[in-house]
């Protein structure tokens, strides 16, 4: 009897070990996405596709890929003087809505050429 409860006390040390090492885990993981939160880096097209369809209606941030640069998102979109918003997203479009001082331009840009989606800031100018 006693060598069933020296088992039984190894194994529950075992699980508890166990257990508290993922709960480690789970905090260190917590801590790089609160890190990280705001931005979304995408590898494949669908990812990217997702994170837009999730952030329709929301000002964002984009930024393009080098070969694919749009001058209203740089100029405008980006900066303290407006944002972007997703207005609407297709399989290979993003409707996007971009406020300047003057104007406000909507502008559809393939899925393709759109590096990141960041949540946008509140700028104080």
């Amino acid at each position: 009897m006693q060598y069933i409860g020296l088992v039984f006390g190894i194994f529950g040390l075992l699980a508890y070990l166990q257990v508290s090492e993922l709960k480690n885990r789970v905090k260190a993981l917590e801590r790089e996405l609160s890190k990280m939160q705001g931005t979304s880096f995408h590898d494949d097209r669908r990812a990217l596709l997702q994170a837009a369809r999730q952030l329709i209606g929301q000002k964002v941030e984009i930024e393009m890929k080098e070969d694919h640069m749009d001058a209203d998102i740089i100029n405008y979109g980006n900066t303290r003087y407006g944002a972007n918003t997703i207005l609407d997203a297709d399989d290979d479009w993003l409707l996007i809505r971009i406020d300047s001082p003057k104007e406000s331009k909507d502008k559809l840009i393939r899925l393709e050429s759109v590096k990141r989606l960041g949540l946008g800031q509140e700028k104080k100018q």
